[in-house]
C-alpha cells in the first residue's frame, strides 16, 4: 500500500514549493481535487518542480469537458511529467451537473464508458501520428483529426485512467475498462469488502482481467495528530464531513451496508433546510468510528495498514500534508509505506 497526499491548491503561488516539499517528504503520489479550483493547472507546476512522485486528479469532473479537451490536457501533462500523470475522472452528481455546470444529466455509467473509450481512441490516434480517428457512440463521436491539430508525439501515450465510483455500475465499469478506481472518502472496510470488491471483480471477469490490473485508491478519513486534543478536534471536522457526504442520496449504499439507511433521509431533509449543525448531530460516534480510522502519529500507520490490508493499493489522508507542519511525523509515516 502506497501513501499519497492531496496537493493543496487554493493558492497557486505556493504549489511549486508545496509539491516539492511533499515529494521530499516521501509521498508516492500527489493528487488534486476539483472542488473550488481547477484540478489540472496545479499539476503543470507540480510536474515542473518534482521528479519522481506520481501526479493525478482525484478527480476531474468529466461531463462538463469534452473528451477531446480532457485528452489534450492529459496528453500534455503526461509529456511534461515524463509519464507520471494519472487521469482521474468522476461523474459528480445530477444536481451539480445540471445546476452548477449546466450540463445535461443522462445515463451516467454508459456515458462514462464512452468517455473513457473515446479518450483511448484519441490517445491511440495521436500515438500513431494522427492516424484516422473514428470513434462513434451514443453520446460522443470523434471522426476528424488533421496533422495541424495533432499534438507533438511523446512516449507516454499509455495514460492511466481511473474513475471514481460509489455504486454498482460504475464500479463494474472500472473493473472492466479502467486502470484504477478512486474509492470515495465516505466508505468503510465492510462496504469495500462486501460491495465494492465483488462488483469490481465482476467487471474484471467481463474483460478477462485480474485484480492486479486495477489500482484501488482513496483519500480516506484518517484522524490523527500529536495528542488527544488535536485528534478530538479533527474528529468533529470528520463528523461534519461525513454528514455532508451522507446527505447525498447517491451515497446511500454506504449507510445501508451498515443498516443506517434511514439516516440518509434525515440528513437529506436537513440539508434541504440548510441545517448543517443538525446534520452533524445525526452522525453518532459509532458511525464516525465506522467511516474513519484514528490514532496518534505514532499509531496511525499500523492502524491504517490493518484496516485496509488486502483492500486498497494507494491511500492518502483526508488531512493533507502541509509543508512545515509535523514534517518529521509525516516522513516517518511515508517511510512506513513507501520504502
Amino acid at each position: 500500500m502506497k501513501l499519497d497526499t492531496a496537493l493543496v491548491t487554493r493558492d497557486l503561488r505556493i504549489v511549486p514549493s508545496a509539491a516539492r516539499a511533499a515529494e521530499e517528504a516521501g509521498f508516492a503520489a500527489l493528487w488534486t481535487l476539483e472542488t473550488g479550483d481547477d484540478p489540472f493547472l496545479p499539476l503543470v507546476m507540480a510536474a515542473e518542480h518534482t521528479a519522481h512522485a506520481r501526479l493525478g486528479t482525484a478527480i476531474a469532473v468529466a461531463f462538463p469537458r469534452s473528451p477531446m479537451v480532457t485528452a489534450q490536457i492529459a496528453w500534455d501533462l503526461a509529456g511534461l511529467s515524463r509519464g507520471r500523470f494519472i487521469l482521474g475522472l468522476g461523474t459528480q452528481v445530477k444536481g451539480h451537473n445540471e445546476r452548477r455546470y449546466s450540463v445535461k444529466w443522462e445515463a451516467p455509467a454508459p456515458r462514462l464508458r464512452e468517455y473513457v473509450e473515446s479518450l483511448r481512441a484519441i490517445f491511440k490516434c495521436w500515438a500513431e501520428g494522427g492516424a484516422k480517428l473514428d470513434y462513434r457512440g451514443r453520446f460522443y463521436s470523434f471522426s476528424l483529426m488533421t496533422p495541424f491539430f495533432t499534438p507533438a508525439l511523446h512516449e507516454f501515450s499509455n495514460i492511466p485512467i481511473y474513475i471514481a465510483g460509489v455504486n454498482e455500475k460504475i464500479i463494474r465499469l472500472a473493473g472492466e475498462i479502467c486502470d484504477g478506481l478512486h474509492v470515495h472518502p465516505f466508505h468503510s472496510p465492510k462496504y469495500l469488502r462486501e460491495f465494492v470488491l465483488p462488483n469490481l471483480e465482476a467487471g474484471l471477469a467481463k474483460s478477462g482481467r485480474t485484480r492486479n490490473d486495477v489500482t484501488m485508491a482513496t483519500i480516506a478519513f484518517v484522524i490523527t495528530g500529536r495528542d488527544r486534543a488535536e485528534i478530538d478536534r479533527m474528529r468533529e471536522e470528520v463528523r461534519r464531513q461525513i454528514a455532508f457526504y451522507a446527505s447525498t442520496r447517491t451515497y446511500r449504499i454506504v449507510l445501508e451496508t451498515h443498516g443506517w439507511g434511514e439516516v440518509a433521509e434525515r440528513l437529506n431533509q436537513r440539508a434541504a433546510r440548510g441545517d448543517w449543525n443538525g446534520m452533524a448531530a445525526e452522525i453518532t460516534d459509532e458511525m464516525v468510528d465506522t467511516y474513519s480510522v484514528s490514532g496518534t502519529f505514532d499509531e496511525i500507520g499500523a492502524r491504517v495498514k490493518d484496516r485496509y490490508a488486502g483492500l486498497l493499493d494507494r491511500i492518502a489522508f483526508y488531512m493533507p500534508y502541509r509543508a512545515g507542519v509535523d514534517d518529521d511525523a509525516w516522513r516517518k509515516l511515508t517511510s512506513e509505506f513507501n520504502r
